[in-house]
């Protein structure tokens, strides 16, 4: 077989692929052979039927099929061989036409993209803000008090009162005030501080058992995934209400006296004699609340790093190949129209990864199959932890990991959490990092701008 190479443009080439008896005809009379050994054709023995037969019957799709097959193979060991630096995958030329029945050489052309040689410098003339997120005396509160909820009694008044949990059966209601036969209903316990309407709120202080409300649901709750939670429907169905009025019938009431902040809950809390004062307790919840906001900030200093970069490095890419070739390979019929208003999203995807690739090479970074054992043990123990339960002993850790690595879609999660651990790594200290103490709610503010 012959393959040469003729570039068109700077990213784009064709592939002519020249292929002729010795490539095929050995494995194609082989396959022919076994055909005859076991075909059965009326008015023949098994095994002897004429090979003039066999040959006219099957000898134009085994051929084809086999061309097919060392096209592929031979494409991508040219590819491999030569070092070419391929976007996608070859696509067949347009327009070419095969005589498979009275030709014995064939000719065919594969147009490929070429993927254009970046560099990419990242030094301290490259500068980043990284926003370091600090708990506020409000937020704090907010926290310390959640935990005094949750270690304090509960007791069941005959009136609720503000922030009393309600338990309501809820059933949907049509225009006019009507039970929707169909509709959707659902027993759930609301929590007056997920109300976010307040005059809905102030209906639900007073109430006993028995009483019934009519609430719409999507203005009394602006957090759709406790809305969808507390309706027992996906946020899909959410998005798509026929009625966003509901009946809300009371069966219970629920109060919790917070328990105090004292010594008691401390040691429930951390352990007995850890923490020992309010303000030690503050404390901790300060530190332990900006530890988790760590990631936050690491997530929006990646997104900053995407886009200062896709601004920084730029180059140009094979886009006429690139279009052509998503409609060629997409698995759902997809019109060029579609692709063109996709377009722009797609390569800005591809440049990244490009790019990525680029600082993945440029600092080394790899990640082998000890490190992703490691990592998996590692999470496994930490969702133990978290809910409470023993950590498991090397044999049974082991099997657990074995079960999650061998799925394909785990396994690569895990892979990519690690290259982007290695990269954040690489840019908190190449970049200049400039960090900014900010309050969370101005962060989740920022965030929703940029």
């Amino acid at each position: 077989m012959k393959i040469t190479q003729e570039n068109t443009s700077d990213l784009q080439a064709l592939l002519k692929v020249e292929v002729t008896p010795e490539d095929y005809q050995q494995k194609v009379d082989k396959i022919l052979k076994d055909y005859r050994k076991n075909t059965e054709i009326p008015g023949f023995r098994k095994g002897k039927v004429p090979m003039g037969i066999i040959i006219k019957k099957y000898r134009i799709p085994v051929l084809v099929d086999e061309v097919n097959k060392i096209l592929q193979s031979e494409l991508y060991k040219f590819i491999s061989d030569e070092k070419v630096k391929v976007l996608g995958s070859p696509i067949p030329v347009e327009g070419n036409q095969i005589d498979w029945e009275n030709n014995s050489t064939y000719h065919f052309n594969f147009e490929i993209g070429i993927s254009p040689e970046i560099d990419v410098n990242i030094s301290k003339k490259d500068k980043l803000t990284y926003y370091k997120i600090e708990a506020d005396n409000k937020t704090i509160d907010t926290y310390a008090k959640d935990i005094a909820k949750r270690f304090g009694k509960m007791s069941s008044p005959e009136i609720s009162s503000e922030g009393d949990l309600v338990f309501c059966e809820i059933a949907q209601l049509d225009d006019e005030g009507n039970l929707i036969k169909d509709g959707i209903r659902n027993e759930a316990t609301v929590s007056m501080d997920f109300i976010s309407d307040k005059k809905v709120k102030k209906q639900f202080i007073g109430l006993k058992k028995d009483d019934v409300l009519k609430i719409n649901v999507t203005q009394a709750f602006s957090n759709n995934s406790d809305l969808s939670a507390m309706l027992n429907i996906s946020k899909k169905e959410l998005s798509s209400l026929s009625s966003d009025e509901f009946k809300f019938t009371v069966k219970n009431i629920s109060n919790i006296e917070p328990a105090n902040m004292d010594k008691e809950l401390f040691d429930k809390v951390y352990g007995k004699d850890l923490v020992k004062t309010e303000k030690q307790f503050k404390s901790r919840i300060k530190e332990e609340s900006e530890k988790s906001y760590v990631v936050e900030s690491d997530r929006m200093l990646k997104n900053d790093v995407v886009n200062y970069l896709l601004n920084k490095v730029v180059f140009d890419l094979p886009d006429e190949f690139l279009k052509k070739w998503l409609v060629h390979t997409s698995e759902n019929s997809i019109t060029s129209e579609q692709i063109e208003a996709e377009y722009d999203m797609y390569s800005k995807s591809l440049r990244w990864q490009l790019i990525e690739n680029s600082i993945l090479k440029s600092f080394n970074l790899k990640v082998d199959s000890n490190e992703v054992e490691q990592y998996t043990k590692k999470l496994i123990s930490n969702q133990m932890s978290q809910y409470g339960q023993p950590i498991p002993e090397d044999k049974k850790m082991n099997e657990i990991v074995s079960n999650i690595l061998e799925k394909e879609d785990e396994r690569k999660k895990i892979y990519d959490q690690l290259y982007d651990i290695k990269t954040l790594e690489v840019y908190k200290d190449n970049f200049k990092i400039i960090e900014k103490a900010i309050s969370y709610p101005d962060f989740v503010k920022l965030a929703s701008e940029k």
